[in-house]
């Protein structure tokens, strides 16, 4: 029985999880749960799991018996966790999981930022600790999948993104796309942070910095490529030509129980299966750059390293809240991030301290940059 801790345990991807959990009784104890605001839902979560620990922004003042409010950060630190689950907003997974990988823990790593922010330190902790980064994010369990079994020289890693509901939006018209009309994804049900990156495609830019550390390949050997169908997660080209794809419904569960239970595979019949049995088409496009400025953004984060992407990730969180919130644009997010990143000046983020006053840093000043409410053209 592996015992598990989830972070963001009321959020998609924590919920999933403990549907997971829910399908294999006899596989899992869960040991602690963390959440953020959403306090009825863990309650529900406690009742039914009975974790021994919980953590959430506000301490409840009537935890049930038994029970210890133990921040994220010692919660994965404890003796009798095996796995921890990352499914943390922003920055706030960070800590956590250098801590978990610290004490030898396997995390199972859906948050994008943390390897974002400092994919170096944690390639750092994983060798020098015994912990393992197990991939749940879909594009890079699908590259790990292809992986499995392989030890030959990989040429190219090839993400697959499926454009967003914007693909064939035109693009003087996209500075009038509503936050409505950008949360209806076209595939994919997901929260509304991740949704918004990808309809600016944001998280292809996060996928290439993840997939980079994960699987140590250069910047210059991964590419993104549209595949409106959202049924190839992600490719993996070899030395001598040979292309290996993972395919499967857009289900996050999948992965998620892929990296829970791996190095094996478990069926149960909540996930939905691809149906051969009916017609299916596999398109591809190339990406467009004038279309998806956030792309070619993160990318420019990516190879410039150091602070550089933390910078990226902490403007983009601030500049997609913002467009939820109605205060800028949709065309803005890319405007306001590039401005982010243009103030900063670059530290080599050779520590978790150096990487969080970045974050803080660009945090505080893509808010300030909200509030003064820079016109479309001032904020570049």
């Amino acid at each position: 029985m592996k015992r598990i801790v989830v972070l963001g345990a009321t959020g998609s991807i924590g919920s999933q999880t403990l549907d997971i959990v829910r399908a294999f009784p006899d596989e899992f104890e869960v040991v602690g749960l963390a959440a953020g605001n959403n306090v009825d839902l863990l309650f529900q979560q406690i009742d039914e799991f009975h974790p021994k620990h919980i953590c959430c922004i506000s301490p409840p003042d009537n935890l049930p018996s038994g029970i210890t409010f133990t921040p994220m950060e010692e919660m994965v630190c404890l003796d009798g966790v095996d796995t921890v689950m990352v499914a943390t907003m922003g920055s706030v997974g960070l800590i956590p999981t250098l801590n978990a990988l610290k004490h030898g823990k396997a995390v199972a790593l859906s948050n994008k930022e943390p390897i974002v922010m400092g994919g170096a330190i944690i390639k750092e902790f994983e060798a020098l600790y015994g912990g393992r980064v197990l991939p749940v994010d879909s594009e890079p369990s699908a590259i790990w999948q292809c992986l499995q079994g392989e030890d030959n020289e990989i040429s190219r890693l090839m993400i697959t993104a499926s454009g967003g509901p914007f693909r064939l939006t035109p693009v003087e018209a996209m500075a009038e796309v509503t936050p409505e009309q950008a949360l209806k994804h076209p595939t994919w049900q997901m929260g509304k942070k991740i949704t918004i990156d990808s309809a600016t495609l944001m998280n292809k830019a996060f996928e290439v910095i993840e997939s980079h550390w994960l699987f140590g390949v250069p910047l210059e050997q991964i590419e993104v490529v549209v595949h409106p169908q959202s049924t190839i997660h992600s490719m993996v080209e070899f030395a001598d030509g040979s292309v290996k794809a993972q395919m499967g419904p857009p289900d996050m569960r999948l992965p998620i129980q892929y990296a829970l239970f791996y190095p094996q595979r478990l069926s149960n019949g909540m996930i939905p299966r691809l149906d051969l049995g009916i017609c299916h088409s596999l398109t591809f496009e190339p990406l467009e750059p004038q279309r998806y400025p956030c792309f070619g953004l993160g990318m420019e984060a990516g190879r410039l390293g150091g602070s550089c992407p933390t910078v990226l990730s902490a403007a983009d969180d601030v500049a997609v809240h913002s467009f939820l919130d109605g205060r800028i644009k949709f065309t803005d997010i890319p405007r306001l991030v590039e401005r982010v990143l243009t103030e900063h000046e670059r530290t080599p983020g050779l520590n978790a301290d150096e990487l969080l006053e970045a974050d803080h840093w660009a945090t505080v000043r893509a808010k300030e940059l909200v509030k003064r409410g820079l016109s479309r053209t001032a904020i570049i």
